[in-house]
């Protein structure tokens, strides 16, 4: 008998027309049942730091709404009268055409009725997005197979510098578009050129572009890898894992230091871009010393509840740069079979030998009954998503929300990402226990 699975915090791979949507002037076009675009945009959009929308999204997004008839007789003709119209009414640059369970189950060929679009010089690619195929993590993937597949052109030739990021999933992230300008700075720091794919800075061109890059940087446990290997295969472009999102001194001048390794740079360069950083953040990490050791208010351990992105990176900084000691930690995006033994090496990889124990699970009931388990000496800190909240309240622990679904903030551009990102962690972090202590 199926598991059934409480508190979600992810959505079906059709979820992936978010990717879409975080691409300046890409549109999707849905081929789906009524009813499931509105779901999945208000779990990831409006549910998960209130993101909206944006340009041609939430229910702007052109829709099949297939039905009963074609479920009976097909719905081909319904998609092609859809595309035809969407090209008269919507200006875009990118259009890109994903299914839902209906059309996937009755086998309606968009591959078909897409290739004729395209040799009849439009910019379209299509792809099966099925929810039954997986969450909107492997439907992410699914959406960079088919640009990679049919839309991108070799090169003339590779641009020194130049470099593709693999790393946040656009929206289900709730802090990826705060998380891809922070990386673009670090990476601009040491003199690389960041290949804008996702996010405010983004566009058509930069897609274009994608196998010029120098290499491919793949920051993250294991989503983006794919896309990667992909690229290598296709195009020949070398990348470049760093399998832990940097926050903090510690870990963000290890990753600039490994990736200025890997592109050739001046170690003399990388060198002087961390001592400046480091200084400013311990200038601003010893005005608020008194604070910070202040024995009363320190909590003592924590466990962190989300993607691995985000549990490994800030778990590292928590215990490699605060000092707090890491109890469970809940990795919940249904990582792959094949990466989970990768990722639980990486949280073995703490200073002073200490390890973090990993628990992956999709299921938020599974992970409140074990929440619950834990034994508390002191009170803890939970670093999760909205529904840790009314368990932080019954173990009277401090919560802050950093993974989806995040319902009581609003997430414009924050990061967490790099020195920066670490002070608005901390500040985040104490805020929430000064707001309870005083």
């Amino acid at each position: 008998m199926s598991q059934s699975v409480e508190q979600i915090r992810h959505v079906c791979a059709l979820g992936a027309f978010e990717s879409v949507l975080a691409i300046k002037r890409a549109v999707p076009i849905v081929h789906s049942g009524p009813g499931c675009v509105s779901k999945l945009m208000v779990t990831l959009g409006t549910q998960n730091g209130h993101q909206g929308s944006g340009y041609v999204g939430g229910h702007a997004i052109p829709c099949t709404n297939a039905s009963e008839k074609e479920v009976v007789f097909g719905g081909t003709d319904q998609l092609r009268n859809l595309i035809t119209n969407t090209f008269d009414v919507i200006d875009g640059d990118l259009f890109v055409v994903l299914t839902g369970c209906t059309s996937d189950i009755i086998g309606d060929d968009i591959g078909e009725v897409a290739r004729k679009f395209k040799k009849s010089g439009k910019p379209i690619v299509y792809v099966e997005t099925g929810g039954f195929k997986g969450s909107n993590l492997v439907g992410h993937e699914l959406v960079l197979d088919a640009i990679i597949d049919q839309f991108l052109e070799p090169q003339p030739e590779i641009e020194p510098g130049l470099v593709n990021l693999w790393s946040v999933i656009p929206y289900q992230n709730t802090f990826w578009a705060g998380d891809i300008e922070q990386l673009n700075k670090l990476l601009s720091a040491i003199g690389l050129k960041l290949n804008t794919i996702f996010g405010p800075d983004s566009s058509i061109e930069a897609v274009r572009d994608i196998p010029k890059a120098q290499f491919n940087l793949v920051v993250s446990p294991w989503a983006g890898l794919r896309a990667a290997e992909h690229l290598q295969e296709k195009f020949g472009t070398p990348f470049l894992h760093y399998p832990v999102l940097p926050i903090g001194p510690t870990e963000t001048s290890n990753f600039l230091r490994t990736v200025g390794e890997f592109a050739g740079i001046d170690p003399a360069i990388v060198e002087s871009v961390i001592l400046k950083e480091e200084n400013r953040y311990y200038y601003y990490l010893e005005r608020a010393a008194d604070t910070l050791l202040e024995t009363r208010l320190l909590p003592r351990r924590f466990s962190t509840v989300g993607d691995s992105l985000y549990t490994l990176g800030i778990s590292r900084f928590l215990t490699n740069d605060l000092g707090l000691i890491p109890d469970k930690q809940f990795i919940t995006e249904d990582t792959p079979l094949k990466h989970q033994k990768g990722v639980t090496t990486e949280f073995a990889k703490f200073t002073n030998d200490i390890v973090a124990e990993t628990v992956f699970s999709n299921d938020g009931g599974y992970v409140e009954e074990e929440l619950r388990k834990l034994k508390l000496r002191s009170r803890p800190l939970i670093l999760g998503s909205s529904w840790e909240r009314a368990v932080a309240r019954d173990l009277n622990a401090y919560q802050l929300s950093i993974s989806a679904p995040i319902s009581n903030q609003m997430v414009l551009s924050k990061s967490y990402v790099g020195y920066d990102g670490a002070l608005h962690l901390t500040e985040d972090i104490y805020s929430v226990i000064l707001n309870d202590f005083m």
